[in-house]
């Protein structure tokens, strides 16, 4: 696979097939950008979000017994779906079959003998504000409570995910992967495949996920509640939920959206309603049914120009300029969000605008 990088100076660098040095360190890298997982394992313009509950979870072999296994990350996303990775290097000769054995125990003993209220007490235990933590992961509008419940709703249905990570997924792995998650439901069976490249002091990270064949997607459907929203059900329900300045400002949003997109989406979430923009193949920003706007810099990265990291911190430059607006710098690869209302005061809503109009303009250039 030939992969070069188009650097704002023009120079195209050629980038090399390179190995992960250590499994630790290609495991640090999910820690680090769990946003990797996402790809195509959920809707689209609505990837899922990833809550880390622990590294190395203990699965035990009987009820009340010590950890007999352990998973090497246990990921939660918004929905409460448990999702059990295991992280392999190419040259791991596990890679093949005895891994998928392996992953077989993990999920048939998790859903019987884990403890919710044991994995919640764990995790609660790491931070000082883990609710702060929960809503900064998987969004604003999740209710700590709700979430936990629904991750002992789904471990108690079997609602999980196995996800096989690797930075080359054997043929053989392919199969079985496709196979499992085809026979398997409600459980999900997927692989990534993360390949890194370097050139130049730069990586490049491609994923590509295996598994999610048409006939497993007609089998199992999406796995989730929804509905399609429009725009009279979006502002009905923002109606309901806000005050009138939000819903001010949410009109004037959406009438520039409309403007200024090549196409506008409606999200198609059970109990919130989403407006989304999209130009050039990319979201530059996304307005929700409960009040909030989002600045969608974990999509704009996936396209020029804004893959470059350069770029992403010049918009964050520019909205940060805007008074009120002051978000960290680690946001250039995530999802930040703002109350809608906020913008109703001063030239906030004039300025930000301004800001999009840039984005915009960048996007359409290329």
């Amino acid at each position: 696979m030939g992969v070069f990088v188009l650097t704002d100076q023009h120079q195209l660098v050629p980038m090399k097939s390179a190995q992960f040095v250590t499994e630790d360190e290609f495991q640090s890298l999910l820690v680090n950008f769990p946003e990797l997982l996402s790809s195509d394992t959920a809707e689209r313009y609505i990837p899922r979000r990833w809550l880390l509950l622990n590294r190395e979870q203990p699965v035990p072999a009987e009820d009340g017994g010590a950890g007999r296994w352990s998973i090497d990350h246990l990921f939660v996303d918004q929905d409460g779906i448990p999702t059990f990775v295991e992280v392999k290097r190419q040259t791991d000769t596990r890679l093949r079959r005895e891994v998928v054995g392996q992953m077989l125990d993990y999920a048939a003993n998790a859903v019987v003998y884990w403890s919710v209220e044991q994995l919640r007490a764990d995790f609660q235990s790491k931070y000082p504000n883990p609710e702060e933590i929960i809503r900064d992961r998987l969004g604003p509008e999740i209710d700590p409570e709700v979430f936990w419940q629904n991750v002992k709703t789904n471990l108690q249905a079997g609602r999980i995910r196995l996800l096989f990570v690797a930075d080359q997924i054997p043929n053989e792995l392919k199969r079985i992967v496709e196979f499992l998650n085809t026979q398997m439901n409600p459980a999900e069976v997927l692989a990534l495949e993360l390949q890194q490249f370097e050139g130049q002091g730069l990586k490049t990270i491609v994923p590509v996920v295996y598994g999610q064949t048409e006939e497993a997607r007609v089998i199992k459907g999406s796995g989730r509640a929804t509905r399609q929203w429009d725009r009279v059900s979006f502002f009905a329900a923002l109606t309901e939920r806000n005050d009138p300045q939000t819903i001010q400002v949410a009109e004037s949003l959406a009438t520039w959206m409309e403007r200024n997109a090549d196409r506008i989406d409606f999200g198609s979430g059970a109990k919130d309603g989403s407006i989304i923009m999209v130009v050039g193949g990319s979201v530059p920003c996304t307005i929700w049914s409960y009040g909030r706007l989002e600045i969608e810099f974990q999509y704009l990265m996936r396209s020029a120009p804004f893959k470059e990291e350069t770029k992403r911190v010049g918009l964050l430059t520019r909205l940060n300029q805007i008074d009120g607006m002051n978000f960290p710098a680690d946001v250039i690869t995530r999802r930040p969000s703002i109350v809608m209302g906020s913008l109703s005061e001063g030239t906030r809503l004039k300025d930000f605008l301004a800001v999009m109009d840039w984005v915009v303009h960048e996007l359409k250039q290329n």
